[in-house]
């Protein structure tokens, strides 16, 4: 857009400086009419004074006559010059101006007794912009005065060239060039550092470096002030995860307390009521079911802290997930057992993926936890673990009742339940909060995974798990 408007006006400049050469140069055809009234123009170079007064500034002028005689070819004789031309250095130029045309063009401006211009490159290299032709009549003879302009007199303007050519179009190129080429090194030296502190990142999320690693690291001097910052927000993450870890095991133990000091109290007072007393008995249940669903509440609300302080502070490092997944079976192995409830396993060896300490066996736990309890007596579930170059798949499918359709794509939110009401005196392990899965989303999401679920054709629930594989995490 600079450029053009730039252009514009050179072009506009151009046209104003043609112009007023122009009408100097019939200016001095002009003045010099008297005087070629009263010339002898058989005199060799007689009229170099009166043209010298016209070309002091750099102008070149040079004076021809045709003689009546020569009017029918077009002959014509250089009597005139200013700056003077050798006699030695005539018959050159006339041969000169003969190459370039203007000769011809001489015999047209008397025969029609008009003006004409005509440009031309000089043999040496240098330009002659524009060399005005102006028929001059005196005594009934012809005379012509050519004018001719070089480049450096037209004010920097761009006449006989492009106006890319032209020396601060140039220049402002280069400084263009050299600013876009800075610039770019400028976004290549940014772009590096912000991936040098991506890596910062990574590594300080997988427990790999300690404290002020991103000062340590940064080689910029301009973004020292961002990595300190930086630093400092990493120190005040990880101090918030310690108090979220302290903060929930003292809630924990200030409410289990209580609890186990209530259920201590009601042990004599369970022996001490008859049994028929009916009304007595159903009280001390509802009060031992209240009991245990706080107390459910009260784990709850541990794990759920505790998964939150994970999810902040907790160093990635190599877990093998077959190893978890014989880990968690190992521990349900009892229940699995008492429900008579089978566990197949279809496990992938070397399913290598990065995970703070716990997050995993959290979510084993509680996907597990979830397919136990919708399982019938004599079903099977069935935990598959496959690996790829890039990812670790985890699908554990159950053949319970599955859930609605309309409410599978909320399973995974917080306090979501699709349990049926669960009765007085039923056992307290069926007791649900409502956090489990929405657990397993959160700590799955923070390690870059995704997980889905989805009703099995043959029935039951499926449970999909998606980790990026140790070694392709960004």
């Amino acid at each position: 857009m600079l450029y053009g408007q730039f252009e514009s006006a050179d072009s506009q400049m151009r046209a104003l400086v043609t112009r007023a050469i122009q009408d100097r140069s019939a200016l001095i055809a002009e003045a010099l009419t008297p005087v070629l009234k009263e010339a002898d123009p058989t005199a060799p170079m007689a009229l170099n004074y009166e043209l010298a007064k016209y070309g002091s500034d750099g102008t070149v002028l040079k004076l021809m006559f045709q003689p009546p005689a020569d009017k029918a070819t077009g002959r014509f004789y250089l009597v005139g010059s200013a700056p003077p031309i050798r006699p030695e250095a005539v018959a050159a130029e006339l041969d000169e101006l003969r190459q370039r045309g203007i000769l011809q063009r001489l015999s047209e401006a008397c025969k029609w007794d008009a003006s004409n211009e005509i440009r031309y490159r000089q043999a040496d290299g240098s330009v002659e912009l524009l060399t005005s032709i102006i028929p001059i009549r005196a005594r009934g003879n012809c005379w012509v005065l050519t004018s001719t302009h070089v480049t450096s007199e037209f004010l920097n303007t761009s006449i006989g060239r492009p106006y890319w050519e032209t020396r601060e179009i140039r220049v402002a190129a280069a400084i263009y060039l050299v600013v876009a080429v800075l610039g770019l090194l400028i976004a290549v030296s940014i772009r590096l550092s912000l991936r040098r502190f991506r890596t910062v990142a990574n590594e300080i999320s997988q427990g790999r470096i300690g404290d002020s690693a991103f000062t340590r690291q940064n080689v910029v001097p301009e973004l020292s002030s961002v990595a300190r910052d930086f630093d400092k927000l990493v120190h005040e993450l990880r101090r918030v995860s310690r108090q979220i870890r302290q903060s929930a095991e003292d809630n924990a133990h200030s409410f289990k307390t209580p609890l186990a000091a209530v259920q201590s109290a009601l042990r004599p007072i369970r022996r001490l009521v008859p049994d028929t007393d009916q009304r007595a008995r159903r009280a001390l249940e509802i009060v031992d079911s209240s009991l245990a669903r706080l107390l459910a509440l009260v784990n709850a609300a541990q794990h759920y802290d505790t998964a939150a302080a994970d999810l902040i502070d907790a160093p990635r490092v190599p877990t093998d997930l077959a190893s978890l997944v014989a880990d968690a079976a190992r521990h349900f192995r009892e229940i699995l057992a008492a429900r008579d409830i089978r566990l197949i396993r279809h496990l992938d060896e070397h399913a290598v993926v990065r995970s703070g300490h716990g997050m995993l066996e959290v979510v084993l736990q509680n996907v597990l936890e979830n397919a136990i309890s919708f399982s019938p007596k004599g079903s099977a579930i069935t935990v598959s673990l496959a690996a790829n170059s890039e990812t670790v798949e985890l699908q554990v499918d159950d053949q319970g009742p599955g859930i609605d359709p309309g409410k599978v794509d909320h399973v995974f939110e917080r306090y979501f339940s699709s349990r049926p009401e669960v009765g007085i005196g039923a056992d307290a392990t069926t007791e649900h909060s409502g956090l489990g899965l929405w657990i397993v989303r959160s700590n799955i999401e923070a390690l870059g995974g995704q997980v889905s679920a989805v009703n099995r054709i043959g029935g039951g629930l499926s449970i999909v798990i998606v980790l990026p594989r140790s070694g392709h995490q960004g």
